[in-house]
Protein backbone atom coordinates (compact mmCIF):
# COMPACT_ATOMS: atom_id res chain seq x y z
CA UNK A 1 0.00 0.00 0.00
CA UNK A 2 2.66 2.15 0.87
CA UNK A 3 4.05 2.12 -2.55
CA UNK A 4 0.47 3.47 -4.13
CA UNK A 5 1.66 7.15 -2.32
CA UNK A 6 5.26 7.01 -3.43
CA UNK A 7 6.56 9.76 -6.21
CA UNK A 8 6.61 7.87 -9.71
CA UNK A 9 10.26 8.58 -11.76
CA UNK A 10 8.53 10.43 -14.78
CA UNK A 11 10.59 13.17 -15.11
CA UNK A 12 13.37 13.37 -17.84
CA UNK A 13 17.13 15.73 -17.96
CA UNK A 14 14.97 17.84 -20.36
CA UNK A 15 11.99 18.30 -17.92
CA UNK A 16 14.43 19.12 -14.67
CA UNK A 17 16.32 21.56 -16.71
CA UNK A 18 13.17 23.51 -17.46
CA UNK A 19 12.38 23.45 -13.61
CA UNK A 20 16.01 24.80 -13.00
CA UNK A 21 15.90 27.37 -15.63
CA UNK A 22 12.12 28.06 -15.45
CA UNK A 23 13.23 29.05 -11.38
CA UNK A 24 16.07 30.66 -11.73
CA UNK A 25 15.56 32.85 -14.77
CA UNK A 26 12.14 35.00 -13.67
CA UNK A 27 11.79 38.19 -12.61
CA UNK A 28 15.52 38.28 -11.18
CA UNK A 29 16.86 39.34 -14.23
CA UNK A 30 14.51 42.17 -15.34
CA UNK A 31 14.84 43.42 -11.81
CA UNK A 32 18.10 42.84 -10.16
CA UNK A 33 20.96 44.53 -12.92
CA UNK A 34 20.28 48.06 -12.01
CA UNK A 35 20.77 47.64 -8.36
CA UNK A 36 23.96 45.29 -9.16
CA UNK A 37 25.33 48.96 -11.37
CA UNK A 38 24.52 50.98 -8.82
CA UNK A 39 26.83 48.94 -6.20
CA UNK A 40 29.53 48.66 -9.25
CA UNK A 41 32.46 50.99 -9.96
CA UNK A 42 32.49 50.24 -13.87
CA UNK A 43 31.57 47.97 -16.74
CA UNK A 44 34.28 45.45 -15.97
CA UNK A 45 33.50 44.71 -12.54
CA UNK A 46 29.66 44.72 -12.65
CA UNK A 47 30.29 41.91 -15.46
CA UNK A 48 32.56 40.00 -13.30
CA UNK A 49 30.24 39.31 -10.31
CA UNK A 50 27.43 38.03 -12.58
CA UNK A 51 30.39 35.77 -13.59
CA UNK A 52 31.27 35.29 -9.89
CA UNK A 53 27.31 34.47 -9.04
CA UNK A 54 27.40 31.85 -11.30
CA UNK A 55 30.51 29.78 -10.30
CA UNK A 56 29.43 30.57 -6.45
CA UNK A 57 26.23 28.54 -8.11
CA UNK A 58 27.79 25.97 -9.11
CA UNK A 59 29.62 25.30 -6.14
CA UNK A 60 27.00 25.30 -4.63
CA UNK A 61 25.27 23.05 -7.13
CA UNK A 62 28.31 20.20 -6.96
CA UNK A 63 27.49 19.79 -3.49
CA UNK A 64 23.67 18.88 -3.95
CA UNK A 65 24.66 16.78 -6.50
CA UNK A 66 26.48 14.53 -3.73
CA UNK A 67 23.54 14.90 -1.53
CA UNK A 68 20.45 14.52 -4.23
CA UNK A 69 22.08 11.39 -6.15
CA UNK A 70 22.63 10.03 -2.43
CA UNK A 71 19.23 10.35 -1.07
CA UNK A 72 17.05 10.76 -3.36
CA UNK A 73 13.56 12.53 -1.82
CA UNK A 74 10.84 14.44 -2.13
CA UNK A 75 12.14 16.18 0.51
CA UNK A 76 14.90 17.37 -0.86
CA UNK A 77 16.89 19.72 1.62
CA UNK A 78 14.56 18.78 4.59
CA UNK A 79 15.38 15.17 4.07
CA UNK A 80 18.98 16.29 4.09
CA UNK A 81 18.33 17.83 7.13
CA UNK A 82 16.74 15.57 8.95
CA UNK A 83 19.06 12.73 8.15
CA UNK A 84 21.93 14.67 9.69
CA UNK A 85 20.70 17.23 12.52
CA UNK A 86 17.24 15.19 13.68
CA UNK A 87 13.56 15.86 14.14
CA UNK A 88 13.25 19.65 15.41
CA UNK A 89 15.69 21.21 12.64
CA UNK A 90 14.13 19.55 9.62
CA UNK A 91 10.41 20.59 10.84
CA UNK A 92 11.56 23.77 11.39
CA UNK A 93 12.68 23.54 8.00
CA UNK A 94 9.78 22.19 6.45
CA UNK A 95 7.80 24.37 8.15
CA UNK A 96 9.64 27.43 7.00
CA UNK A 97 8.96 26.30 3.21
CA UNK A 98 5.66 26.12 3.98
CA UNK A 99 4.81 29.64 5.70
CA UNK A 100 8.16 31.65 4.69
CA UNK A 101 10.43 30.74 1.92
CA UNK A 102 8.53 29.03 -0.60
CA UNK A 103 5.18 30.69 -0.33
CA UNK A 104 7.18 34.37 0.22
CA UNK A 105 8.91 33.73 -2.91
CA UNK A 106 5.29 32.60 -4.40
CA UNK A 107 4.04 35.75 -3.49
CA UNK A 108 6.74 38.08 -4.36
CA UNK A 109 6.53 36.99 -7.74
CA UNK A 110 3.31 37.31 -8.00
CA UNK A 111 3.37 40.75 -6.98
CA UNK A 112 5.76 41.21 -9.76
CA UNK A 113 3.67 40.21 -12.35
CA UNK A 114 0.96 42.35 -10.96
CA UNK A 115 2.58 45.33 -11.03
CA UNK A 116 4.02 45.05 -14.85
CA UNK A 117 0.04 44.03 -15.66
CA UNK A 118 -1.40 47.05 -13.47
CA UNK A 119 0.69 49.11 -15.85
CA UNK A 120 -1.48 47.82 -19.07
CA UNK A 121 -5.04 46.80 -17.24
CA UNK A 122 -5.37 48.00 -14.05
CA UNK A 123 -7.96 46.97 -11.37
CA UNK A 124 -7.83 49.47 -9.28
CA UNK A 125 -5.99 50.37 -6.21
CA UNK A 126 -4.96 46.75 -5.20
CA UNK A 127 -4.62 45.83 -8.31
CA UNK A 128 -1.38 44.07 -7.74
CA UNK A 129 -2.52 41.65 -5.34
CA UNK A 130 -5.65 41.09 -7.17
CA UNK A 131 -3.23 40.04 -10.34
CA UNK A 132 -0.64 38.13 -7.91
CA UNK A 133 -4.03 36.29 -6.15
CA UNK A 134 -5.06 35.01 -9.74
CA UNK A 135 -2.14 33.99 -11.31
CA UNK A 136 -1.69 31.83 -7.99
CA UNK A 137 -5.14 29.96 -8.17
CA UNK A 138 -4.68 29.40 -11.79
CA UNK A 139 -0.74 27.81 -11.68
CA UNK A 140 -2.01 25.71 -9.06
CA UNK A 141 -4.81 24.39 -10.71
CA UNK A 142 -2.70 23.21 -13.33
CA UNK A 143 -0.44 21.31 -10.85
CA UNK A 144 -3.57 19.84 -9.17
CA UNK A 145 -4.19 18.16 -12.06
CA UNK A 146 -1.01 16.37 -12.16
CA UNK A 147 2.64 16.44 -12.28
CA UNK A 148 2.49 15.96 -16.14
CA UNK A 149 0.21 19.24 -16.98
CA UNK A 150 2.48 20.64 -14.48
CA UNK A 151 5.48 20.36 -16.25
CA UNK A 152 4.41 20.42 -19.43
CA UNK A 153 3.33 24.16 -18.71
CA UNK A 154 7.06 24.18 -17.08
CA UNK A 155 8.59 23.41 -20.62
CA UNK A 156 6.02 25.44 -22.51
CA UNK A 157 7.26 28.73 -19.78
CA UNK A 158 10.92 27.83 -19.94
CA UNK A 159 10.56 28.05 -23.56
CA UNK A 160 9.15 30.98 -24.39
CA UNK A 161 11.44 33.00 -21.50
CA UNK A 162 14.48 31.78 -23.54
CA UNK A 163 13.51 32.65 -26.79
CA UNK A 164 12.12 36.31 -24.77
CA UNK A 165 16.21 36.75 -23.51
CA UNK A 166 17.28 35.96 -26.82
CA UNK A 167 15.34 39.18 -28.19
CA UNK A 168 16.84 41.23 -25.42
CA UNK A 169 20.14 39.53 -26.64
CA UNK A 170 19.38 40.28 -30.22
CA UNK A 171 18.45 44.37 -29.14
CA UNK A 172 21.54 44.55 -27.69
CA UNK A 173 23.91 43.45 -30.30
CA UNK A 174 21.19 44.99 -33.20
CA UNK A 175 20.29 48.23 -31.01
CA UNK A 176 22.10 51.99 -31.11
CA UNK A 177 23.35 52.80 -27.56
CA UNK A 178 22.14 55.84 -26.01
CA UNK A 179 24.47 59.29 -26.43
CA UNK A 180 24.86 58.77 -22.44
CA UNK A 181 26.09 55.09 -22.82
CA UNK A 182 28.69 55.72 -25.07
CA UNK A 183 29.93 59.19 -22.65
CA UNK A 184 29.51 56.85 -19.92
CA UNK A 185 31.74 54.34 -21.59
CA UNK A 186 34.54 56.75 -21.44
CA UNK A 187 34.05 58.46 -17.62
CA UNK A 188 36.98 58.20 -15.28
CA UNK A 189 37.48 54.69 -13.11
CA UNK A 190 35.73 55.56 -9.43
CA UNK A 191 36.20 53.53 -6.58
CA UNK A 192 34.56 50.02 -5.49
CA UNK A 193 31.00 50.59 -3.63
CA UNK A 194 29.06 48.38 -2.54
CA UNK A 195 30.53 44.98 -3.45
CA UNK A 196 29.00 42.88 -0.72
CA UNK A 197 25.68 44.62 -1.53
CA UNK A 198 25.99 43.58 -5.39
CA UNK A 199 26.66 40.27 -4.58
CA UNK A 200 23.32 39.85 -2.47
CA UNK A 201 21.54 40.62 -5.61
CA UNK A 202 23.34 39.13 -7.62
CA UNK A 203 22.92 35.43 -5.90
CA UNK A 204 19.57 36.60 -4.88
CA UNK A 205 18.81 36.70 -9.34
CA UNK A 206 20.71 33.04 -9.57
CA UNK A 207 18.75 31.79 -6.53
CA UNK A 208 16.50 28.61 -6.96
CA UNK A 209 18.80 26.03 -8.63
CA UNK A 210 18.83 23.64 -5.34
CA UNK A 211 14.86 23.53 -6.35
CA UNK A 212 15.89 20.21 -8.61
CA UNK A 213 16.82 18.49 -5.05
CA UNK A 214 12.56 18.21 -4.41
CA UNK A 215 11.90 16.16 -7.48
CA UNK A 216 14.76 14.02 -7.14
CA UNK A 217 12.59 11.18 -6.41
CA UNK A 218 10.54 12.11 -9.76
CA UNK A 219 13.77 12.46 -11.89
CA UNK A 220 14.50 9.50 -14.16
CA UNK A 221 17.53 7.81 -13.59
CA UNK A 222 18.86 10.09 -10.84
CA UNK A 223 22.04 8.88 -10.70
CA UNK A 224 22.93 10.51 -13.62
CA UNK A 225 20.50 13.25 -14.16
CA UNK A 226 20.34 15.12 -11.14
CA UNK A 227 23.81 16.13 -11.64
CA UNK A 228 23.55 16.51 -15.57
CA UNK A 229 20.99 18.76 -14.98
CA UNK A 230 22.31 21.02 -12.44
CA UNK A 231 25.86 21.90 -14.04
CA UNK A 232 23.48 22.27 -17.90
CA UNK A 233 21.18 24.22 -15.92
CA UNK A 234 23.51 26.80 -14.30
CA UNK A 235 25.90 26.96 -17.59
CA UNK A 236 23.24 27.97 -19.34
CA UNK A 237 21.79 30.19 -16.90
CA UNK A 238 25.29 32.21 -16.33
CA UNK A 239 25.44 32.49 -20.35
CA UNK A 240 22.27 33.88 -20.55
CA UNK A 241 22.68 36.25 -17.78
CA UNK A 242 26.05 38.06 -18.65
CA UNK A 243 24.52 38.29 -22.35
CA UNK A 244 21.67 39.90 -21.47
CA UNK A 245 23.74 42.16 -18.75
CA UNK A 246 26.10 43.24 -22.19
CA UNK A 247 23.20 43.81 -23.13
CA UNK A 248 21.79 46.56 -20.83
CA UNK A 249 25.43 47.89 -20.33
CA UNK A 250 25.82 48.17 -24.09
CA UNK A 251 22.73 49.88 -24.75
CA UNK A 252 21.95 52.57 -21.38
CA UNK A 253 25.70 52.39 -20.21
CA UNK A 254 26.59 52.04 -16.34
CA UNK A 255 24.89 55.09 -15.63
CA UNK A 256 21.71 54.26 -17.34
CA UNK A 257 21.48 50.98 -16.45
CA UNK A 258 21.61 51.48 -12.63
CA UNK A 259 19.21 54.15 -12.67
CA UNK A 260 16.66 52.15 -15.03
CA UNK A 261 13.78 51.19 -12.55
CA UNK A 262 12.31 48.81 -15.11
CA UNK A 263 15.34 48.02 -17.11
CA UNK A 264 14.31 45.89 -19.92
CA UNK A 265 11.71 48.03 -21.31
CA UNK A 266 13.99 50.81 -20.90
CA UNK A 267 16.46 49.11 -23.04
CA UNK A 268 13.48 48.20 -25.71
CA UNK A 269 12.41 52.19 -25.66
CA UNK A 270 15.55 52.82 -26.37
CA UNK A 271 17.12 50.95 -29.01
CA UNK A 272 14.04 50.01 -30.81
CA UNK A 273 11.24 51.97 -29.90
CA UNK A 274 7.98 52.01 -27.75
CA UNK A 275 6.22 50.35 -30.29
CA UNK A 276 8.19 47.64 -29.02
CA UNK A 277 7.95 47.67 -25.16
CA UNK A 278 4.77 45.56 -25.28
CA UNK A 279 6.52 42.93 -26.60
CA UNK A 280 9.63 42.83 -23.74
CA UNK A 281 6.49 43.09 -21.27
CA UNK A 282 5.06 39.92 -22.27
CA UNK A 283 8.66 38.59 -21.79
CA UNK A 284 8.81 39.82 -17.82
CA UNK A 285 4.74 38.47 -17.74
CA UNK A 286 5.86 34.58 -19.14
CA UNK A 287 9.26 34.84 -17.00
CA UNK A 288 7.37 35.46 -13.97
CA UNK A 289 5.14 32.48 -14.42
CA UNK A 290 7.68 30.50 -15.23
CA UNK A 291 9.40 31.05 -11.97
CA UNK A 292 5.77 30.61 -10.29
CA UNK A 293 4.70 27.41 -11.49
CA UNK A 294 8.39 25.95 -10.85
CA UNK A 295 7.94 26.86 -7.04
CA UNK A 296 4.76 25.82 -6.88
CA UNK A 297 5.60 22.43 -8.04
CA UNK A 298 8.77 21.99 -5.90
CA UNK A 299 7.33 23.58 -2.93
CA UNK A 300 4.65 21.27 -2.91
CA UNK A 301 7.02 18.38 -2.63
CA UNK A 302 8.51 19.76 0.40
CA UNK A 303 4.93 20.64 2.40
CA UNK A 304 4.16 16.87 1.04
CA UNK A 305 7.43 15.46 2.90
CA UNK A 306 6.40 17.51 6.27
CA UNK A 307 2.93 15.44 6.71
CA UNK A 308 4.42 12.35 5.52
CA UNK A 309 6.86 12.60 8.70
CA UNK A 310 5.05 14.52 11.19
CA UNK A 311 1.23 14.14 12.59
CA UNK A 312 0.30 17.65 13.23
CA UNK A 313 0.45 17.96 9.20
CA UNK A 314 -0.38 14.78 8.41
CA UNK A 315 -3.21 16.06 6.34
CA UNK A 316 -0.50 17.50 3.81
CA UNK A 317 1.22 13.50 3.73
CA UNK A 318 -0.82 12.26 0.66
CA UNK A 319 0.18 11.97 -2.86
CA UNK A 320 -2.54 11.39 -5.31
CA UNK A 321 -2.97 8.65 -7.97
CA UNK A 322 -2.89 8.34 -10.66
CA UNK A 323 -2.11 12.43 -11.13
CA UNK A 324 1.08 11.63 -9.36
CA UNK A 325 0.87 14.83 -7.17
CA UNK A 326 0.36 16.51 -3.73
CA UNK A 327 -2.98 17.70 -4.49
CA UNK A 328 -3.55 18.67 -0.55
CA UNK A 329 -0.02 20.54 0.23
CA UNK A 330 -0.71 22.06 -2.97
CA UNK A 331 -3.70 23.99 -1.71
CA UNK A 332 -2.72 24.61 1.07
CA UNK A 333 0.29 26.34 -0.56
CA UNK A 334 -1.69 28.19 -2.49
CA UNK A 335 -3.77 29.31 0.67
CA UNK A 336 -0.57 30.52 2.54
CA UNK A 337 0.81 32.58 -0.53
CA UNK A 338 -2.89 34.21 -0.69
CA UNK A 339 -2.44 35.25 2.74
CA UNK A 340 0.82 36.61 2.18
CA UNK A 341 -0.57 38.61 -0.83
CA UNK A 342 -2.80 39.73 1.23
CA UNK A 343 -0.56 40.79 4.09
CA UNK A 344 1.79 42.33 1.48
CA UNK A 345 -0.89 44.65 -0.11
CA UNK A 346 -2.13 45.62 3.29
CA UNK A 347 2.01 46.77 4.23
CA UNK A 348 2.52 48.60 1.11
CA UNK A 349 0.79 47.43 -2.19
CA UNK A 350 3.27 49.32 -4.23
CA UNK A 351 6.32 47.94 -2.01
CA UNK A 352 4.36 44.31 -1.68
CA UNK A 353 7.36 42.85 -4.18
CA UNK A 354 10.26 44.23 -1.61
CA UNK A 355 8.41 43.25 1.62
CA UNK A 356 8.03 39.49 0.27
CA UNK A 357 11.77 39.54 -0.86
CA UNK A 358 12.94 40.36 2.24
CA UNK A 359 10.54 38.11 4.39
CA UNK A 360 12.01 35.40 2.60
CA UNK A 361 15.84 36.22 2.73
CA UNK A 362 17.32 35.57 6.34
CA UNK A 363 15.47 32.40 6.53
CA UNK A 364 16.60 30.74 3.35
CA UNK A 365 20.24 31.53 3.92
CA UNK A 366 19.85 29.91 7.48
CA UNK A 367 18.71 26.97 6.19
CA UNK A 368 21.06 26.73 2.67
CA UNK A 369 23.69 27.30 5.43
CA UNK A 370 22.31 24.04 7.52
CA UNK A 371 22.16 21.90 3.96
CA UNK A 372 26.00 22.61 3.21
CA UNK A 373 26.69 21.40 6.71
CA UNK A 374 24.92 18.58 6.27
CA UNK A 375 27.22 16.73 3.53
CA UNK A 376 30.01 16.89 6.41
CA UNK A 377 27.34 15.11 8.95
CA UNK A 378 26.25 12.57 6.39
CA UNK A 379 30.15 11.86 5.01
CA UNK A 380 30.51 10.67 8.35
CA UNK A 381 27.45 9.48 9.80
CA UNK A 382 26.88 7.23 6.68
CA UNK A 383 30.18 6.48 5.88
CA UNK A 384 29.01 3.20 4.55
CA UNK A 385 26.40 4.90 2.42
CA UNK A 386 27.66 4.58 -1.80
CA UNK A 387 27.77 7.52 -3.59
CA UNK A 388 27.30 7.59 -6.77
CA UNK A 389 28.82 11.17 -7.21
CA UNK A 390 31.24 12.38 -4.64
CA UNK A 391 31.94 16.64 -4.74
CA UNK A 392 35.45 17.17 -6.06
CA UNK A 393 38.06 18.39 -3.96
CA UNK A 394 36.10 17.56 -0.36
CA UNK A 395 36.24 19.06 2.24
CA UNK A 396 37.22 22.54 0.32
CA UNK A 397 34.39 22.65 -2.35
CA UNK A 398 31.40 22.64 0.27
CA UNK A 399 33.46 24.39 3.03
CA UNK A 400 33.48 26.88 0.33
CA UNK A 401 30.02 26.35 -0.14
CA UNK A 402 28.88 26.92 3.51
CA UNK A 403 31.42 30.17 3.71
CA UNK A 404 29.04 31.56 0.72
CA UNK A 405 26.02 30.95 2.68
CA UNK A 406 27.67 32.17 6.29
CA UNK A 407 28.26 35.47 4.10
CA UNK A 408 24.86 35.72 2.49
CA UNK A 409 23.03 34.85 5.54
CA UNK A 410 25.12 37.60 7.16
CA UNK A 411 24.15 40.67 4.40
CA UNK A 412 20.76 39.37 4.15
CA UNK A 413 20.35 40.46 8.14
CA UNK A 414 22.82 43.22 8.65
CA UNK A 415 21.37 45.01 5.83
CA UNK A 416 17.94 45.21 7.07
CA UNK A 417 19.30 47.33 9.61
CA UNK A 418 22.36 49.30 7.91
CA UNK A 419 20.85 50.07 4.61
CA UNK A 420 16.89 50.65 5.78
CA UNK A 421 16.40 52.61 2.51
CA UNK A 422 16.93 49.88 0.49
CA UNK A 423 13.31 48.25 -0.26
CA UNK A 424 14.09 44.51 -1.26
CA UNK A 425 15.52 44.80 2.70
CA UNK A 426 12.58 46.44 4.39
CA UNK A 427 12.88 45.08 7.99
CA UNK A 428 9.03 44.76 8.24
CA UNK A 429 9.45 41.84 6.05
CA UNK A 430 12.36 40.21 7.21
CA UNK A 431 11.32 40.49 10.97
CA UNK A 432 7.92 38.80 10.08
CA UNK A 433 9.79 36.14 8.04
CA UNK A 434 11.80 35.31 11.48
CA UNK A 435 9.03 35.65 13.54
CA UNK A 436 6.80 33.21 11.34
CA UNK A 437 9.96 30.89 11.71
CA UNK A 438 9.93 30.63 15.26
CA UNK A 439 6.25 30.13 15.68
CA UNK A 440 7.22 26.56 14.25
CA UNK A 441 8.88 25.47 17.54
CA UNK A 442 6.12 25.33 19.72
CA UNK A 443 3.97 23.50 16.66
CA UNK A 444 6.98 20.71 16.97
CA UNK A 445 6.44 20.46 20.71
CA UNK A 446 2.77 20.22 19.85
CA UNK A 447 3.84 17.40 17.20
CA UNK A 448 6.04 15.40 19.52
CA UNK A 449 3.41 15.22 22.18
CA UNK A 450 1.20 13.93 19.69
CA UNK A 451 3.24 11.38 18.66
CA UNK A 452 3.98 10.30 22.24
CA UNK A 453 7.54 11.44 21.90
Amino acid sequence: MRSQTQPRQILSLFDVIAIIIGIVIGSGIFKLPGMVAGNSSNELIFMLIWLAGGIMSLIGALCYAELASTYPNAGGDYFFINRAFGNCLSFLFAWARMTVIQTGSIAYLGFFLGDYLSAVWPLGAYSSGIYAVIAIIILTSINVRGIVPGKWAQNLFTVCIVLGLLTVIGIGILGNPAPAAAAASERAPQPLPGLGLAMVFVLLAFGGWNESAYVSAEIKEPEKNILKSLIIGITAITAIYLLVNWSYIHILGLEGTSKARNIAQDMMRTAAGPEFVPIITLCIVVAVLSTMNATIISGARSNYALGRDFKIFRLLGQWKEPAGTPVAALVIQSLIAIALVIIGAFISVETGFETMVAYTAPVFWFFFLLAGLSLFVLRRKDSGTQRVFSVPLYPVTPVIFCLICLYMLNNSISYIFLLPDIGIYSGTGALLGIGVLLCGIPLFIIDRAMAGK
